[in-house]
Formats: C-alpha cells, structure tokens, sequence
C-alpha cells in the first residue's frame, strides 16, 4: 500500500511514474526492472521512490494492482455493451474478442500482464498473481452464475472448472501473439486481433461440451 506521500502528489506526478514503472517493469520484470530508471524518466529523485513505497516489491505490486484494476475497469464496461439475448458460446466470443482488441492497444497493460505472468521468483509472483487473480476473478465468477441461472450453462457443470480454463485463457490470449515460444499449436505469434477469430472460436468450440446445455 502507498505511503500518504505518494497521495499527496498531483494527479499528473503520480500517472507520470506509474506509468514509467509500467514500462519498466513490463520490459525488464521486477528483477532487473530499475528504480533508477524509473526514477529518472520520471523526472524525480529516486529517494523520493522510498517515501512513496516501502520497498521495490511493494511499489511493484502496485503497479500491477493498477494494471490489472485498469484492465478489469475497461472490460467491464465492454462487457456492459454486449448482447445477454445471445447463447452464452457467442457472448463469450465476444468477450474474448474484446480482450485481444484491448491487449492489441494498451502495450503497456499487456506488458504488465507479462510481467505477472513470467515472473520466476515464488515469493514475488504470489504477491502480484494474487491481487491480479482477483481482478479477473471478480468479474468471471458472478458472470458465469449468471449465465447458469439463465440456462445457458448447464445446472450440473462445474463453475470452477470453467473459471479455471477462462482464468488460463485469457493471459494465453493476451500474450501469445506477442510473445515467443508460448503458442506452438494454434501459431497465434505476430497475429492481429482479427486473425485470432478463428482460434478463439475453436478454443470455445473445445470447451462447449463442459457447460452447453443438452437438447
């Protein structure tokens, strides 16, 4: 948690430096992501990192609380425009389709997301995964009863189990297309939004059977 200091400063100071931690960070992951660095980009010293925060790691969980806070913040505002009067198969489509086209545009919220999801060290990643698993999870979880109460998810199916495969999903989806090495089935590496279609339709298409109501 942020001292008061950091609260204090001005609206325009504190996007400044979150947003250079943000690309830092996202670049160079917490290990080798430099204070110094961020310090000077931001225009201060880098003492003053210090008032704000009680150390790296806790300025690193920040900076990825707000990632991951902004991401959730923006897709649940796509997700309100989206049409319930569709089967659940097709809205989670959409869904999916909006979660590329956000990725595709915000690079540093992407990088981010990296960041949590390559981190090595244990002790950092739980801290970082899991304020960031409650950012998704308190949108996936009330969604997908949702979805069961309305009867497009079968009464029997396992909720958990399907919030389990769209919490892998979704960073697969985020990061695959621009990242190597993390899609050798599908080749999602260097495609646009709009070429993913396919594959997020056989995705869905694959674990239809877990949820789809029988006829």
């Amino acid at each position: 948690m942020p001292t008061s200091t950091w609260f204090r400063l001005n609206v325009a100071k504190r996007e400044r430096v979150l947003e250079v931690a943000m690309r830092e960070f996202g670049e160079h992951g917490y290990s080798t992501g430099s204070l110094n660095t961020i310090a000077r980009e931001a225009g201060i010293a880098k003492g003053s990192l210090f008032q704000y925060f009680s150390d790296k790691l806790e300025f690193f969980a920040f900076v990825c609380d707000e990632a991951s806070r902004s991401i959730r913040e923006e897709m649940e505002r796509r997700i309100a425009r989206l049409d319930l009067d569709q089967p659940f198969d097709e809205w989670l489509f959409d869904v999916l389709c909006d979660w590329t086209e956000y990725m595709a545009d915000h690079p540093l919220q992407r990088a981010v997301t990296a960041a949590t999801n390559f981190e090595l060290d244990n002790s950092v990643r739980s801290v970082i995964r899991e304020t960031a698993n409650q950012h998704y999870l308190q949108v996936i979880h009330p969604t997908l009863k949702l979805w069961q109460e309305h009867g497009d998810i079968r009464e029997d199916a396992d909720l958990d189990v399907l919030a389990t495969l769209i919490l892998t999903i979704l960073p697969f989806l985020a990061l695959a297309p621009y990242y190597d090495g993390l899609d050798p089935i599908h080749d999602l590496r260097g495609r646009t939004p709009a070429e993913q279609r396919p594959v997020i339709r056989q995705i869905i298409s694959g674990i239809k059977p877990m949820f789809a109501p029988t006829k």
